[in-house]
């Protein structure tokens, strides 16, 4: 826009000139009628609406994304009914079905009498921030997640373990449904280890995680990595012989895969030991109490010879 000397002393001439120059969107609003006064050329280059098009407050909630317009009209409604400056984020729906991330900023002027008279603000494109944003809250999610996983085997970790099992604790305390635990150590793995590298014993306590975690099967079951060759199933509303069952069952999966063990003294191929502990927690019983008990009946197993399971 090319304007002369005389219009450049006009200092509204100025002020428009420079507005318009910006790439924030200005815009305002007569209260009483609720009509735009006045909104900047720019938003014909963001949202390919006509300048024109843009006559009252409804045409501006009308180009809102519609699971943002009530919240942000009875935002803005509300903010400039208490004389307050506000700042409200959006989509807006451009000419073409796309959408564009706003952020408006809004200040209230008010009449002598303190009544409301008018609104201006200016509108910002967002998009770009809110496009890192997003990806900022996908990252936090996958580094959470990542938090939870164990690194090498893909399975939850002894995080995950412990923050589920504080969650079914305080459930089977309310339903006074029963929980169980069965916690598993791979045999003589150490001797797995010097025997064949430890580079396969990795490969080995992957496929030994991905099979055990198919033993059980419902939404609820839980299985984790405890540590080292350990793993563990957090089974909510499952009774003992349900458990016992399913600890059967993790002998049969890992007995099928038939790993070579050289080094076992109890079987040519990989085997398992297990403790099993059922309760149903009243108050005064402790979750970790509970852990040590299926822990102690693991060593039980173990010393018994291994290759079993031990529940009582």
């Amino acid at each position: 826009m090319s304007i002369t000397t005389n219009e450049m002393n006009d200092d509204s001439t100025v002020y428009k000139t420079l507005l318009e120059s910006t790439k924030a969107i200005p815009w305002k609003i007569d209260w009483d009628s609720m009509q735009f006064v006045y909104i900047g050329p720019q938003i014909k280059e963001l949202l390919g609406w006509e300048r024109e098009s843009w006559k009252s407050v409804d045409d501006w909630i009308t180009r809102m994304h519609e699971d943002d317009r009530e919240r942000v009209a009875s935002f803005c409604v509300a903010q400039s009914k208490a004389g307050i400056d506000h700042e409200a984020d959006y989509r807006a729906l451009t000419s073409d079905g796309d959408y564009v991330w706003i952020r408006d900023v809004v200040h209230v002027v008010r009449r002598d009498d303190g009544s409301v008279d008018s609104l201006i603000g200016f509108m910002f494109d967002i998009s770009e921030r809110k496009k890192t944003e997003e990806k900022l809250v996908d990252l936090q999610k996958e580094l959470e997640d990542l938090s939870f996983k164990d690194g090498l085997t893909g399975v939850a970790n002894r995080r995950m373990f412990d923050s589920i099992l504080d969650l079914e604790w305080s459930n089977a305390r309310r339903s006074k449904r029963p929980l169980s635990l069965i916690l598993l150590d791979i045999d003589f793995f150490k001797e797995y280890n010097d025997f064949y590298g430890h580079l396969r014993g990795d490969d080995c306590l992957k496929l030994v995680a991905q099979t055990l975690g198919a033993a059980a099967t419902r939404a609820r079951d839980f299985f984790a990595r405890f540590g080292g060759e350990e793993f563990i199933f957090v089974l909510p509303e499952t009774d003992a012989e349900a458990a016992e069952k399913i600890a059967e069952r993790c002998q049969e999966l890992i007995a099928k895969l038939e790993i070579p063990h050289q080094g076992s003294k109890v079987s040519d191929c990989l085997t398992v030991s297990m403790g099993i502990g059922t309760i149903v927690p009243v108050h005064g019983d402790e979750q970790k109490e509970f852990v040590e008990l299926v822990d102690q009946r693991l060593y039980a197993a173990k010393d018994a010879g291994r290759n079993q399971k031990v529940s009582i």
